[in-house]
This record gives C-alpha cells, structure tokens and sequence, in this order.
C-alpha cells in the first residue's frame, strides 16, 4: 500500500497531511479524512490504508498544523481515562482557535490538492470525519456542493451547536449523500430528529443511526471507547456509501 507524508500550501502556510492509495498505478477517487482531536497518528493513517485498500485516494490533514506538525502533543499507546484531561487542556484551545473561516480555507487548499494529485481520478470526492471532523466534513460539503458527492461522520462532535454557523444550520447547502453513526448519547433524540428533519427539508439522501452500546470515539483503536463491532458497522455503512457516490475507474 503506497503511503507518504507530504505538505500541501494553504494561504496560513503548510499543512502536514498523511495519504494512502492502492497500488499498481491508475487513478482512484479521492477521499478528504478529517482527524479526530488526538490528531494524525497511527491509528488514523491505518484506517487511511485500510481505506486505500478499498479503491481510493485517501487524505489525511493534520488540521492543526497553524500550532505545528503532528504529532503536537505527546499521546501514551493507549488514551484512557486519566490520560484525557491533560491531553484535553492543550487540545480544545487549538479546537477553538480552529474557526470556521479557517476550516473553509484549509478546504479549499485540500480539495485543491486533491484535483491535482496524478492518482487522483476527476470527479466528485468524498469527506468523512470523526469527532470534530463531521463537523469539517459538513462544512467542507456545503461549501464544495459540486465536488463533494458524499459525507460520513462518526461519533461526531460540534454537529448542533448555539453558533449562528452551526453546522446544523447549514444543511440546507448540502448536496452530497450523507451518513451519521452516532455513540449513544452524541446527540439528544431531539437533536437527531431535528437534524433529520433539516436534511429531508433540503432533500438530502441520508441515514443517521445511533450504533447501540458504542462510546464517543468508537473508531479508534488506541482509547478506552474502541469498539470492534462499532467500527465493524462504520465500514458496513462507509463503504457502501462512496461506492454508490464515488467513480471507480
């Protein structure tokens, strides 16, 4: 599986980003894979190659690359519970200082970056994030209504929101196809009905399901919420998604 690190110009500088893509040369759709807070690590490029594996060109930006290159804070194998206050207090400050005038230009750039990669095939793409990632991948979709052809979030964060520019307020933007596999207790029932309600207003293919037992963080290998099955039923749902959305040469 062909990996590389490598930076991509943005008008704030240079993001440090992860990619991986199948082997055996050709052109593959792309995918943008926005982080988790814990960040670029090796447990995000594996789902990348994972991912890969699958057909496609896979992007990972270390979103916080205004505050360095990743790894920016040093994380124990395996992040439990008496690990995640520490690691919280320097991480959420760099979340908040991470708007959404900032996420929309660092789109921009990836997406930019994308259509110029050799082994990426013309067409639409797709974003996916996890944790605070849904979030970018939404605004990534609402800004991008041509390019992006799919969104996925997973045990995702900052969706529903006070702020006038509230991801799920902007729904109405979207036309990708999206899905939402949600920890319990994410999103009140109240919160995924009215986001529900929004996307079939906008006339948005989606699914939003709860995965039953699963913790915030589901995915990841290297915390106390990984769940096996949980991941197992984010790529059963992942999957089928690009394949309907994306264009495999």
């Amino acid at each position: 599986m062909p990996t590389m690190t490598l930076r991509i110009p943005t008008e704030d500088g240079q993001a440090d980003a992860f990619a991986a893509y199948p082997d055996g040369g050709g052109q593959h759709p792309g995918v943008l894979l926005y982080m988790d807070i814990f960040g670029v690590r090796p447990v995000l490029e594996e789902l990348a190659r994972e991912l890969a594996g699958h057909g496609y060109y896979v992007l990972v930006p270390n979103v916080f690359y205004r505050n360095g290159p990743a790894p920016l804070v040093e994380l124990p194998e395996h992040i439990g519970a008496e690990a995640r206050p520490a690691l919280f207090g320097r991480l959420v400050p760099l979340l908040e200082e991470h708007t959404a005038e900032r996420a929309l230009r660092d789109a921009d750039a990836y997406l930019g970056f994308l259509a110029d990669r050799p082994e990426v095939a013309a067409g639409p793409v797709a974003a996916i994030g996890y944790c605070m990632g849904a979030a970018l991948a939404m605004r990534t979709a609402v800004a991008h209504p041509d390019r992006v052809a799919a969104v996925a979030g997973f045990h995702p964060g900052g969706l529903v929101t006070d702020a006038p520019d509230s991801p799920h307020r902007l729904v109405p933007g979207i036309r990708a196809e999206v899905h939402l596999g949600l920890a319990e207790g994410d999103l009140s029932p109240e919160a995924i009905s009215g986001f529900e309600q929004a996307l079939d207003a906008a006339g948005v293919g989606h699914t939003c399901e709860v995965y039953p037992g699963a913790l915030h963080g589901f995915t990841m290998a290297d915390t106390a919420a990984f769940d096996p099955a949980a991941l197992q039923r984010h790529w059963d749902r992942l999957l089928p998604l690009l394949d309907r959305t994306l264009t495999k040469s």
